[in-house]
């Protein structure tokens, strides 16, 4: 039995429970009727076709307002999970639906659950907003409370020793270009030699909210990139690439990898990755007395809370502000 069949033998007997019917005449007119569809059933372990054309209008739209590149791979890797674990037409997905998808998500940190909701919300109020559903599910899911712990930042010792731990151009380059710009690591992957502005020794990158900033290098940072890029032979136009042949942009995978090779070498214990370096590179500038506007800016934060959390006085510049401050 077609799924075309089917239908019409679900449809006829759930008529003929609600009124007496003559059950070959219901079914020869429903079978008329439905010679001018294309008639499919959905599989209990399918996705719906339904959740899976939205989710492709909704990328699209965003797609058109400018959402960058990268935030629109992280939305469809989402709705892509989403989709695998809710097998419904949207109109059809529950609130109670929401939460049990996100608790099923033990593993993960609350900032992990917070994202997933967060894309969730965008979609549904997509999706209400151009009148696809009725009513948004995710109105009444509460985003979990933010972990209040603050950023791991090296001190200036351990900054210092990881320099010296440096084994190669490549190596050093990498590092300073890090600490000194304050990049996220998607922004540092993006760059390619012809951005950098040797005579202002900053550049351009394209941080979150496909928003462009201007960022800088400090004269150590100029020194080793300089020194890396003249000792390079190939003719890639990606600023960090792979260390052997076949030369490419180096994935954001093997700029991490190449940052956790440096930490080993300098036998640090804590965990060292790009985004300790731009922790590293808003905790000093701060507490060596830089503008938290001027901070705001340089990393990209569109909330100055964002940057308020760098804001913590290490023990030292606490005991020195005592110090000077104090009226005896």
């Amino acid at each position: 039995m077609n799924a075309g069949e089917q239908l019409i033998s679900d449809v006829t007997a759930y008529i003929s429970e609600l009124v007496p019917i003559h059950i070959d005449k219901v079914k020869n007119k429903l079978s008329a009727i439905l010679a001018k569809y294309q008639v499919k059933k959905v599989e209990q372990n399918e996705v719906h076709p339904d959740l899976t054309e939205k989710v492709e209008l909704f990328l699209s739209a965003k797609k058109l307002e400018g959402l960058s590149p990268i935030s629109l791979d992280s939305y469809q890797i989402e709705l892509r999970t989403f989709s695998n674990k809710i097998k419904k037409r949207v109109e059809d997905i529950t609130t109670a639906d929401i939460r049990v998808f996100l608790g099923s998500f033990e593993h993960l940190k609350l900032s992990s659950i917070s994202k997933k909701l967060s894309v969730l919300k965008s979609f549904f109020g997509w999706l209400t907003a151009e009148e696809f559903i009725q009513r948004d599910p995710t109105t009444k899911i509460k985003p979990p409370k933010k972990e209040k712990r603050l950023p791991k930042a090296l001190n200036i010792e351990e900054l210092e020793l990881l320099r010296e731990s440096c084994k190669t151009n490549r190596q050093r380059a990498f590092l300073e270009i890090l600490y000194a710009t304050g990049c996220r690591l998607s922004e540092v992957y993006a760059l390619n030699k012809s951005d950098i502005n040797y005579r202002t020794a900053s550049c351009r990158v394209i941080g979150k909210g496909n928003k462009e900033r201007e960022v800088y290098f400090s004269p150590k940072a100029m020194y080793h990139l300089r020194k890396y890029l003249m000792n390079r032979t190939d003719n890639e136009e990606a600023l960090m690439i792979t260390e052997r042949k076949p030369y490419r942009r180096l994935s954001k995978r093997g700029i991490q990898r190449e940052i956790g090779k440096i930490a080993q070498q300098a036998s640090l214990d804590k965990k060292i990755s790009p985004h300790t370096l731009r922790h590293t590179f808003a905790t000093l500038t701060l507490n060596n007395g830089a503008d938290i506007a001027a901070v705001q800016a340089l990393l990209g934060h569109e909330d100055p809370s964002t940057t308020q959390i760098y804001a913590q006085l290490t023990e030292e510049k606490k005991r020195e502000q005592h110090k000077k401050y104090l009226v005896m």
